[in-house]
């Protein structure tokens, strides 16, 4: 072989390799959004498969079939809202696809109203307290 082609063929190998690499340590940011009444065996079940950290939070859904009176105050319509609950968390990519089904596995019922899940790429993370950076700190 050709020694420029040669050359050529290794430096793209080795450019796939890193994209592989850097494919396989980046992180996704799971949000699910599920009745409360699902919540407890939820996270239950996301903990004991490994899930790094949880953060939960109510949330007080408008639209998706709502259409409050903007001239409401903002108790009035959070009392008019469904209670929902938010499940945030930042996994490994190899992760994703056993925390969606864990969660789809508590919270389906086939009913209107279920939830949803969003993933999103996570760029990068930094834990404040001694400023590391990346997977590792999940």
């Amino acid at each position: 072989m050709d020694p420029d082609r040669e050359q050529a063929c290794k430096l793209r190998l080795s450019s796939a390799l890193i994209l592989i690499n850097l494919e396989e340590e980046q992180m996704k940011e799971l949000k699910a959004y599920i009745r409360p009444y699902n919540l407890e065996a939820t996270v239950e079940a996301l903990q004991q498969a490994g899930a790094p950290g949880i953060t939960v939070v109510d949330v007080h859904p408008v639209g998706y079939g709502f259409e409050p009176n903007y001239f409401s105050t903002a108790r009035e319509i959070t009392r008019q809202t469904p209670q929902i609950v938010k499940i945030e968390m930042v996994c490994h990519n190899e992760q994703v696809s056993d925390f969606v089904d864990i969660i789809l596995a508590n919270t389906h019922t086939g009913e209107k109203g279920d939830g949803r899940i969003f993933i999103s790429p996570v760029d990068e993370a930094i834990r404040i307290r001694d400023q590391n950076r990346g997977p590792d700190i999940l």
